[in-house]
């Protein structure tokens, strides 16, 4: 009788949901919050020294907030009041903090947040044209820089045909286009071998979440990987993940083995989930509202993984250390 019942489950499209791996979500293991004053939390990134930061994201021309926590005596601050709407925030090798700033009345650029709070630009155009809305970022051993650049939301022109990932050389100034394959890249993160990154392609078929997709209008949403070529381009896509109708990936982040950490935004099931580099899934965290992305911590907390979701920061311990591309030790070529 139980395996009719199955059947006809599996039939009508239901699928059982993993058990977790407890090598990766040890038992009694639980999502604790952290703040929850926020509006729109994303792009939760640590520094050197294994303080958080993360953005908070307004829906109105408010320009936005980066806030610091300290995990050492529990205290949050304001560390940049006027972030230009950043979204992905990562810090490089030496200890600059760099921010993807987003459209709805932001810089729409690739930015650095300086020490005392202040944005800079480093690169806002493409051949000439502004970027759509700089989305989510990763720094490569070697320093450069891949980010996305979507449009969800804000009334500026788009003036872009398409909607790519790039890669920017902060030591040369050189900025290139490394996908065309991919029609709305978002989230990005980049195994422990430097060898790949993975692209999340969440395409609602809207240009401003205030006005969505007519009903029927199909999505794409999937959660891909690229080989890295010496150069930095990138080889062929090969899909990992394919969401079909639910909404996938937003933000990532990988351990030091190799799993990917995706804040996935499904309204039937959404929560962090880990999958294997293959696209196995091997873990799902529950989140208590949509989360956006996820970073590991430094130093003690390095097995503690940061989650913002909603208008909150939350953590939970786990068991695999987190992978901090950014300031690993470069791969040979």
């Amino acid at each position: 009788m139980l395996n009719r019942l199955l059947v006809l489950c599996l039939l009508l499209g239901w699928r059982p949901l993993s058990a977790n791996d407890t090598r990766i979500v040890p038992p009694g293991a639980d999502l604790e919050e952290v703040w929850n004053d926020g509006e729109f939390t994303e792009g939760v990134a640590v520094a050197p020294d294994g303080a958080l930061f993360f953005s908070d994201i307004p829906h109105d021309a408010s320009p936005g907030t980066v806030y610091r926590f300290d995990p050492k005596t529990g205290r949050m601050t304001v560390y940049c009041a006027d972030s230009g709407k950043s979204n992905g925030l990562m810090f490089d090798r030496d200890g600059r903090l760099i921010a993807v700033c987003g459209a709805n009345h932001g810089r729409q650029a690739l930015c650095e947040i300086t020490s005392d709070g202040k944005v800079r630009d480093l690169v806002r155009e493409f051949e000439g044209q502004r970027f759509n809305s700089p989305n989510d970022l990763v720094i490569h051993p070697d320093g450069s820089i891949y980010f996305s650049d979507p449009r969800y939301l804000g009334p500026e022109l788009v003036e872009l045909d398409h909607m790519s990932v790039y890669r920017f050389d902060p030591a040369t100034g050189s900025l290139t286009q490394v996908t065309r394959d991919i029609t709305k890249p978002n989230g990005v993160g980049l195994s422990p071998d430097a060898g790949t990154l993975y692209v999340a392609e969440t395409n609602n078929q809207s240009l401003d979440v205030n006005s969505p997709a007519p009903e029927g209008v199909p999505l794409r949403m999937t959660l891909n990987a690229y080989p890295i070529k010496q150069d930095g381009s990138l080889g062929e896509r090969r899909v990992l993940v394919d969401f079909g109708q639910q909404l996938g990936v937003d933000g990532m982040t990988v351990d030091v083995e190799g799993h990917i950490y995706a804040a996935v935004r499904s309204a039937e099931r959404f929560g962090i989930v880990v999958f294997s580099p293959e696209g196995r899934e091997l873990a799902y965290i529950p989140t208590p509202n949509l989360p956006t992305n996820c970073c590991f911590g430094r130093g003690s907390e390095a097995t503690t993984l940061y989650v913002t979701a909603g208008t909150g920061l939350y953590r939970i311990g786990l068991s695999i250390p987190g992978y901090h591309p950014a300031t690993a030790e470069p791969v040979a070529q």
